[in-house]
């Protein structure tokens, strides 16, 4: 048994990433750490103290789109500005948010853990999705830019162990002018 072990070879969990795809997510990940703000909401954050109420969160995540090029997605404190011009850390968040578009439905997965579901509030318009949680614990926020325009009545939406699930029907006709929809979560 151990003598196959050895034998095995480990397979790289970047083997499906070409040079030049992986070059392009490091450039991106060393833009925003050389990011003026993101060292300003740094500096805050150690100049200050550290506030052992507050979080500070951030992310990314690498997804493969099926043509085989990299997306990245940011997540976490969101940036924030003071009156004067400096940078400081937000107490509120963008949930890691995963988006799947079927051939009648949009779903959308995000991650919001520390929350009862009464204090998710949701706001559907045909193009967008609109998520707000304010507590005195967590704090989040996203507007997410939906695929294709839906029918925001159909929304259907979940909330079970810090994740919150989302589905609304796609629309195939024209929208008309109207306001956004909000949703009771189950």
């Amino acid at each position: 048994m151990i003598e196959d072990d050895k034998n095995r070879k480990r397979k790289n969990p970047f083997d499906f990433i070409s040079d030049e795809d992986f070059e392009k997510i490091f450039e991106e990940m060393q833009k925003f750490f050389e990011n003026g703000s993101f060292k300003d909401m740094l500096e805050d954050m150690f100049r200050n103290g550290i506030d052992p109420n507050k979080q500070f969160v951030q992310g990314f995540r690498v997804n493969m789109d099926p043509n085989g090029k990299p997306h990245i997605q940011k997540f976490g404190n969101l940036p924030t500005i003071t009156p004067d011009g400096e940078a400081k850390i937000s107490d509120q968040q963008e949930p890691l948010t995963d988006i799947i578009e079927c051939d009648d439905t949009i779903a959308i997965t995000m991650e919001v853990p520390g929350v009862n579901k009464d204090d998710i509030k949701l706001n559907v318009g045909v193009n967008s999705l609109e998520i707000s949680i304010d507590t005195p614990q967590k704090r989040y926020h996203k507007i997410v830019d939906l695929p294709a325009k839906v029918k925001e009545k159909t929304t259907n939406a979940t909330y079970n162990n810090g994740i919150l699930d989302i589905v609304i029907e796609k629309k195939n006709t024209q929208p008309k002018n109207r306001p956004g929809y909000q949703v009771v979560i189950k």
